[in-house]
């Protein structure tokens, strides 16, 4: 994807550490921001409206990286990836959950961390374009699974499965954001309601059925990832468009139920 114009927040402490993320997303064509204040890291989002937030949980000042995610999500969905070396499951759900987009641990590759930037902004654009444009249906790039939205069907390798209601909800919410790690109280609250967050053993009981259903072998997933202690990722890329872009079904019509 095209990334000159693109204007990045450099949100971090270490100052070699700054240095070098500036350096190589310049070179990969991005506008940088650099601040080391979770404080004014808050004011830039709002006067600058950068495309994306790299973010450190240690911060100077009274404002730490958990509540500049948390109050910059009071006002917009700008994606974050947080660069932590908090790298405790804790701190890395606390930062998920508040709305980060990924999360990324210290000492890191380079070449890795520009992968996700990428990932994140490939996806806001695809939320926009989803915005702006009535799709009915999802589908993966690989073609084995697509969803038609306005019919709630289901096709995988062709054929149409039968989901229940919960099952579809939540291959829903999965492959709505696909790429993104989802936490389990993410997932719960979107599917269940407000009301749940903490029964991540109810949650593990559908993904299994789920995985029955759309994977090629359940036991060895490609498609819905268990991030462990944190949540769960639609690993495929997905893409949006018309039903009659979803792939037909086979002539006998015949659906099945695994």
């Amino acid at each position: 994807m095209k990334t000159k114009g693109k204007r990045i927040l450099v949100v971090e402490d270490d100052l070699p550490i700054q240095r070098n993320l500036q350096r190589n997303l310049e070179v990969s064509g991005f506008e940088v921001l650099i601040t080391n204040d979770g404080k004014r890291a808050i004011e830039l989002v709002r006067s600058e409206q950068p495309d994306l937030v790299l973010l450190d949980l240690w911060l100077r000042g009274d404002v730490d990286g958990i509540e500049v995610c948390s109050q910059v999500r009071q006002w917009t969905q700008i994606p974050i990836i947080v660069v932590s070396a908090r790298a405790d499951e804790k701190q890395k759900v606390e930062a998920l959950d508040l709305g980060a987009d990924d999360f990324l641990a210290k000492p890191f590759n380079i070449e890795e961390l520009l992968a996700r930037v990428r990932v994140c902004l490939r996806r806001v654009a695809n939320q926009e374009l989803e915005s702006a444009t009535h799709h009915e249906a999802l589908f993966t790039t690989d073609g084995r699974i697509s969803m038609n939205l306005s019919r709630r069907q289901v096709i995988v390798g062709g054929i149409e499965v039968k989901l229940t209601p919960t099952e579809y909800e939540l291959l829903h919410q999965l492959m709505m954001h696909a790429g993104k790690v989802l936490t389990h109280r993410v997932l719960l609250r979107s599917v269940w309601g407000p009301e749940y967050g903490e029964e991540a053993d109810y949650l593990r009981v559908y993904i299994r059925q789920l995985r029955r259903k759309v994977e090629k072998e359940s036991s060895q997933p490609q498609y819905i990832l268990t991030e462990s202690g944190v949540g769960y990722v639609f690993h495929m890329p997905v893409l949006r468009g018309n039903v009659d872009a979803l792939s037909p079904l086979p002539e006998s019509g015949k659906n099945v139920t695994l």
